[in-house]
């Protein structure tokens, strides 16, 4: 983006102004930290550990942005801005992935064990399995991880082309990213229609009352984030815009943090493996009765 003779301003380009908003927030996160450290111990599931993941990393990109805000001498340290850079992008990883398990997580554990009825998913078509298949799902975040950093990097680089490479692979990214949201809250729309009562409505804990409109609300805050972000894409000083970048990116994943600390929202990992083996026993009873089906049809005049 310069060259080494040349001093270049990344504060100054990309308006990092405020080191207490940048404070706060890693003031936010390093709370937010200490309490996921202390769930993942009590309740040690997916969602608790890659929260605590994420918020590590939101401490230390907002650290990294106050230092680089304050101190005039590292303005111009691309090294730096990289690594702040690509703190923000991985973190988003743990942060989609969890509301995604979240969901899938407790439409498991919401659903009848019934032998008799097929399950939610086998009505639907195949498409929209495909979007229900975890490994598929991280193996395609991984991916925009990786496009975003290689981005990142191309980016800065002093060669043009390199450069123009760079602002591809993070459009790239961006709208992969921007789709994986989209499949995570076409997630929480299926919730709706194959529980539209929460089926957590007799528990007393605020999250099991109201945990299908509480990952409604993650969804829609992670929307508002990828939504700017794609918008603003192709022009880096205005998505960094901190009176832009402060309420569009920051303020919604916090806002999304702050409701996975609801008391109830996230089911026990002992009944998470409860139902597991509920739904496998139900899928072995299965096969007797559709066999002594088929052989009733057979024996039918």
């Amino acid at each position: 983006m310069a060259s080494n003779s040349q001093f270049f301003d990344y504060a100054e380009y990309f308006e990092f102004h405020s080191v207490p908003a940048a404070a706060i927030f890693a003031a936010v996160y390093a709370l937010l930290l200490g309490w996921f450290v202390r769930q993942s111990i009590k309740n040690t599931t997916y969602v608790y550990i890659t929260l605590t993941v994420f918020c590590l990393v939101r401490v230390v990109g907002f650290l990294m942005r106050a230092i680089l805000t304050a101190k005039e001498s590292l303005h111009g340290n691309e090294n730096l801005f990289i690594t702040a850079e690509i703190l923000f992008g991985v973190g988003f990883f743990a942060l989609l992935y969890s509301a995604y398990t979240l969901v899938l997580d407790r439409e498991r554990i919401s659903a009848p064990i019934d032998s008799r009825k097929p399950a939610f998913e086998d009505s639907l078509p195949f498409i929209v399995k495909l979007t229900r298949n975890r490994r598929l799902f991280r193996m395609l975040l991984t991916a925009g991880v990786v496009l975003m950093i290689i981005g990142i990097v191309d980016s800065t680089s002093n060669n043009t082309g390199t450069q123009n490479t760079g602002s591809e692979l993070r459009r790239a990214s961006t709208v992969l990213f921007l789709v994986l949201t989209c499949i995570q809250a076409l997630q929480t729309v299926l919730a709706f229609l194959n529980n539209p009562a929460d089926p957590y409505a007799e528990k007393r804990r605020f999250g099991d009352q109201h945990g299908t409109y509480i990952i409604a609300l993650i969804s829609i805050l992670i929307l508002i984030r990828e939504i700017f972000l794609t918008a603003t894409v192709g022009n880096g000083a205005r998505q960094n815009e901190e009176r832009l970048w402060y309420p569009l990116v920051a303020l919604p994943e916090v806002l999304a943090v702050l409701c996975y600390s609801i008391s109830g929202l996230v089911p026990p990992r002992a009944e998470l493996k409860r139902r597991e083996r509920e739904l496998a026993g139900n899928g072995q009873q299965m096969q007797p009765m559709q066999s002594r089906g088929y052989a009733e049809v057979v024996r039918s005049p």
